[in-house]
C-alpha cells in the first residue's frame, strides 16, 4: 500500500521490502492513498529503457525448461510528442476518469466521495447528488475505499447512466444513476457483498466492447478468497447492464469471469477485443495480465510469472511484469496498439506495445515515459478526439491534476 506523501517531492532513502502479509502493523495509523507498494519514488529510468529488475518479459530468457519466452519484437505506435498540459488542478486526490460526449472529463474524489466535471476548457463543476453533503453512492471513504471506478452506459447518450464502484460501510458495491446536466439522481445498487477492506478493494468498471459490465475486485487482504470460485474477492467479474451475472459466463448464474487476483485496478481492450488488466504484486512482481474467460491468474500461490510449473497446476502467467518500485499500476488505456499503464510508486507512465494480429496478444519491451515529471499516476484513459491521453495524478496533497498527454 502507499503511503500520503505531501510536496515537495523527495527521494527517501530504501527501507527493504515488507513482509507479504505484514503491512498492517507497518504501517498503523498512516493516511493511506492507495494501491499496493511504499511511497518512495524508485531511481528514474530513461524512456524506453527497462532495468534488469523490470519487467521480468524483457529480459533474456534463462536456459531453465521452465523459463518464459521472450515476446516478440515491439510493434511500432504513438509516443508522448510533447510536455503534459494541465487540464485541471487542485483535484483532492482523483482516482477515475471518464469521458463525456461534450469533451468534458466526469471524475471521481475518493476521499471525498464525490463527482466533479472538467469542462474542456478546465472549469471543475461540482455534480450534485441526492445525498445532502454531495457525496455519491454511499460511499464510505477508508484507507484505499472510497467513491473509486466511473464508466458510462455504452448507451448513455440515451440513457445517462453512470456506473460506479463503491466502498461502503460493510462490503464494496456496483451502483448506478442517471446523469441529468450537473445532477446524479438516486443511484440503484446493481452488486453487493463484494469484500471489503482498508485496502485492497479493486475498484475498477469498464464497460467491453461486447456491451457487458466489467468490474475489478481485490481479496480484500484475506488471500484465500481469490481462489475461492464462490467468493466476489480477488476476481474480475462480468455483469449484465443490469448487475445480473452476464450471460456466457465460464458457470452459469455466476458472475466470475477470472480468479487468482490479488488487486486488479486497470481493465482495457485492444482493437482485437483482447481484455488486459493490470494487478498489484505483494513483495516481487506487479502484473499486466491478458484476460481470458475462466482463467485462473495464480494469487496467493503464484505471484508474477510461475512457468511450467504453474501452468501445471493450472495457473497462467502475466505477459509482462514489473517490480513494485517501477510500478504498483493502477489505470490502464489501450491506445494505437499500445497497452498505457499509470504507475502509483513507479511515478511513471509505461508503454506496452501489442502484437495486433488476431492471433496475437503477445506484448513487446515495456518503455518508461513521464518518469517522475508528475508524482504518483492513478488513472489513464484516451482522450476525446484521439491524439493524446488522460492522465489522473494522485499525490494526495489536494493539488492533483488532470493532464493531457499529447501522442506523436
Amino acid at each position: 500500500m502507499d503511503v500520503l506523501r505531501p510536496r515537495p517531492r523527495r527521494p527517501l532513502p530504501p527501507d527493504g521490502r515488507r513482509p507479504r502479509h505484514g503491512v498492517a502493523g507497518l504501517l498503523a495509523g498512516a493516511l493511506l492513498v492507495g494501491g499496493c507498494g511504499a511511497s518512495e519514488p524508485a531511481t528514474p529510468v530513461p524512456t524506453g529503457v527497462v532495468p534488469p529488475s523490470t519487467p521480468q518479459a524483457a529480459q533474456t530468457p534463462s536456459s531453465s525448461p521452465d523459463a518464459t519466452p521472450p515476446p516478440p519484437e515491439p510493434v511500432v505506435a504513438g509516443v508522448p510528442a510533447d510536455e503534459a498540459e494541465v487540464v485541471a488542478g487542485d483535484l483532492p486526490l482523483p482516482w477515475s476518469v471518464a469521458a463525456l460526449p461534450d469533451g468534458s472529463a466526469l471524475v471521481s474524489l475518493r476521499d471525498e466521495a464525490r463527482v466533479v466535471r472538467v469542462s474542456p476548457d478546465g472549469d471543475v463543476v461540482d455534480v450534485a447528488t441526492t445525498s445532502p453533503d454531495g457525496s455519491f453512492g454511499g460511499a464510505a471513504p477508508a484507507g484505499e475505499g472510497g467513491l473509486l471506478g466511473l464508466a458510462l452506459s455504452p448507451g448513455f447518450a440515451e440513457d445517462g447512466l453512470v456506473y460506479a464502484y463503491v466502498t461502503r460501510a460493510d462490503d464494496n458495491a456496483v451502483v448506478r444513476a442517471v446523469l441529468d446536466g450537473d445532477s446524479l439522481g438516486e443511484p440503484e445498487v446493481l452488486l453487493e457483498g463484494v469484500p471489503r477492506a482498508r485496502v485492497h478493494n479493486g475498484g475498477r468498471v469498464a464497460f467491453g466492447p461486447d456491451g457487458m459490465l466489467y468490474v475489478t475486485t481485490g481479496d480484500a487482504r484475506d488471500p484465500v478468497l481469490a481462489q475461492d470460485p464462490d467468493s466476489l474477492a480477488g476476481k474480475v467479474l462480468r455483469l449484465a447492464p443490469d448487475g445480473a451475472p452476464a450471460p456466457g459466463n465460464p458457470e452459469e448464474g455466476s458472475p466470475v469471469w477470472t480468479l487468482g487476483h490479488r488487486n486488479v485496478q486497470g481493465l482495457g481492450w485492444d482493437a482485437q477485443g483482447r481484455l488486459y488488466a493490470t494487478e498489484f504484486g505483494a513483495d516481487t512482481w506487479d502484473e499486466l495480465n491478458l484476460l481470458t474467460a475462466g482463467a485462473n491468474y495464480g494469487w496467493p500461490e503464484v505471484e508474477g510469472p510461475g512457468g511450467d510449473d504453474a501452468a501445471r497446476q493450472g495457473f497462467t502467467d502475466p505477459v509482462a511484469w514489473w517490480s513494485p518500485a517501477q510500478a504498483s499500476p493502477s489505470g490502464l488505456a489501450v491506445v494505437r496498439d499500445a497497452v498505457w499503464v499509470s504507475a502509483l510508486r513507479g511515478e511513471r507512465l509505461w508503454r506496452v506495445p501489442v502484437e495486433t494480429s488476431p492471433a496475437g496478444g503477445a506484448v513487446g519491451q515495456p518503455e518508461a515515459h513521464l518518469v517522475g515529471e508528475h508524482g504518483r499516476l492513478r488513472d489513464v484513459s484516451p482522450a476525446p478526439g484521439g491524439g493524446a491521453l488522460w492522465v489522473l495524478t494522485n499525490d494526495g496533497d489536494g493539488e492533483d491534476e488532470l493532464l493531457r498527454v499529447p501522442l506523436a
